[in-house]
């Protein structure tokens, strides 16, 4: 009756399948694509494999190979001094100019350093090539993350990574290393398939499997439409996380949601609605977004739930994030429903007050116009929350504007109505005449009814009987024996108040 068009909750999730990998890799790239050889000669006898291999942990370059890689490792860590204003507040040059080292990467040595290695690699040793080859990677890696839409093209890293797993003597650490980052590129170039057998590879190997990475293969299943092997990866995500000390990614709940959403038959519609709604409260709380509250919302309204989806609207409302004329009214409908018309009208005004941009059809340019509009059918809603919560002098100008831009007269006879409880009883009158006049009123009987009574109360009988009469043709039984049960009254009212005008004079004349 009220719901916000509740086909919008997956329209956001579902677009998930249309993201850029890029976007979403490019950090978790940067934490491993690239670690100095060092690193690769350590020996970390706590991370062992989950399978017998042949891979050594830590293994030597030879000393050629050693010296260029030095001069390789030095151009790409070269820096640069630049001038930048010291932000450190305990500094005692707080604010002023000094001197700071920049990255500043001789690309042109570093790949000559490369080149000369290549063109000799038949003669090195199967370690020394793998160190060569993850060094290619990194530099086209390196390049193509500074191009920007349809030109960036990974399949130069891709064939330099997939060089040194294919090499015979590269250590585990790399080895492990480069799976992942492989894994990662294929999932860029939208290369799912591979990109999951590789990183599948990588969990067999390593002792300990990161929250970010069951996040990586939830994201590489969810694109390929595997929904079950999606969901369940990205739950162990999740609980990674929670172990490992830190706040899941928002990103990681969505894909969970939309999972959810997909697997609607398996899950049942209920239960589905359920998980979802576990979801959008950590989203809510976590990540606290327009979109949330509004799925969260809504999960609670087709729960029936209608007191809980008028708490997460109002929490939305709250923070400002309520931007469109039905989120304020369908808050205030939730409002009235449960018992709060006074709240229900301020929601109402506050949306007739907020402006927002629009572009007009006619000139093409951004206007400022109301939220809430003042149509009929907002105005009748807030005139009847303001008479809800008694508040019937902000009630009646409301109704009364309503009337004067309303097709037919039934607005008027709602106004007339209000006056009439309010004892202004001329006004009344004046208002449903105005209802009668302008026709198209459902139940005119009704109308003459209330006019009829509106003028019995102001003594004037004859036209009291005149609308009684009226009102008693209608086929409405019930309306027909009012309407003549008010003739009777009033022709007795009359007559009584005949005769006391005639005792008064009588009473004047001895």
């Amino acid at each position: 009756m009220f719901y916000i068009d509740l086909d919008m909750r997956w329209r956001t999730v579902i677009s998930m399948k249309k993201l850029n990998f890029i976007s979403i890799f490019s950090a978790l790239l940067v934490a491993f694509i690239f670690m100095p050889i060092d690193s690769f000669a350590q020996s970390n006898e706590s991370n062992k494999s989950k399978k017998q291999t042949t891979y050594k942990k830590a293994r030597v370059l030879q000393s050629k190979t050693a010296k260029e890689m030095a001069k390789f490792y030095e151009a790409y860590e070269r820096v640069k001094i630049v001038k930048v204003k010291d932000t450190d507040k305990e500094s005692e040059t707080f604010g002023q100019m000094i001197d700071s080292e920049e990255p500043d990467p001789d690309w042109v040595t570093a790949k000559s350093i490369l080149s000369k290695l290549r063109a000799n690699a038949d003669n090195m040793k199967s370690y020394d090539r793998s160190v060569m080859w993850n060094s290619w990677g990194f530099v086209y890696y390196s390049e193509e993350s500074e191009k920007e839409g349809d030109n960036v093209d990974y399949s130069k890293a891709m064939d330099a990574y997939t060089r040194v797993i294919n090499e015979e003597d590269v250590t585990l650490p790399l080895r492990n290393q480069v799976l992942l980052t492989l894994a990662t590129l294929h999932m860029i170039e939208e290369e799912y398939k591979r990109g999951i057998e590789l990183i599948l590879m990588w969990m067999e190997q390593v002792e300990v499997v990161t929250a970010q990475s069951w996040s990586l293969l939830a994201t590489a299943y969810f694109q390929l439409e595997d929904y079950p092997n999606a969901l369940d990866a990205q739950i162990t995500a999740v609980d990674m996380a929670e172990v490992e000390g830190y706040t899941p990614k928002e990103n990681w709940y969505v894909i969970m949601a939309a999972c959810y959403e997909e697997l609607k038959k398996q899950f049942g519609e209920k239960e589905t609605l359920y998980k979802q709604l576990e979801i959008y409260e950590i989203l809510v709380n976590l990540y606290p977004k327009k979109r949330y509250f509004l799925q969260l919302g809504q999960t609670y309204g087709v729960l029936e739930r209608e007191k809980d989806y008028m708490v997460a609207l109002n929490a939305a409302y709250q923070s400002d994030y309520l931007d469109k004329e039905g989120e304020y009214l369908t808050l205030a409908q939730l409002l009235l429903m449960n018992g709060n018309p006074y709240w229900a009208a301020s929601v109402i005004v506050s949306g007739q007050e907020k402006e927002v941009l629009v572009t007009n059809p006619d000139t093409k340019k951004d206007e400022l116009e109301p939220v809430v509009k003042d149509t009929e059918k907002n105005l009748k809603l807030l005139a009847d929350s303001w008479r809800m919560a008694q508040e019937i002098d902000k009630a009646i100008p409301v109704l009364e504007k309503a009337a004067k831009i309303s097709e037919d007269g039934e607005t008027y006879v709602l106004l007339g109505n209000l006056y009439l409880s309010e004892d202004k009883l001329k006004d009344a009158v004046d208002a449903i005449e105005k209802g009668i006049k302008k026709g198209k009123l459902k139940k005119i009987a009704q109308a003459h009814l209330t006019l009829g009574q509106a003028h019995y109360e102001l003594q004037n009988f004859e036209e009291a009987k005149k609308q009684f009469r009226m009102a008693a043709r209608d086929k409405d039984k019930k309306i027909k024996k009012t309407a003549n049960s008010w003739i009777k009254y009033t022709e007795n009212e009359e007559s009584r108040a005949k005769n006391l005008e005639l005792r008064r004079n009588y009473i004047k004349q001895s």
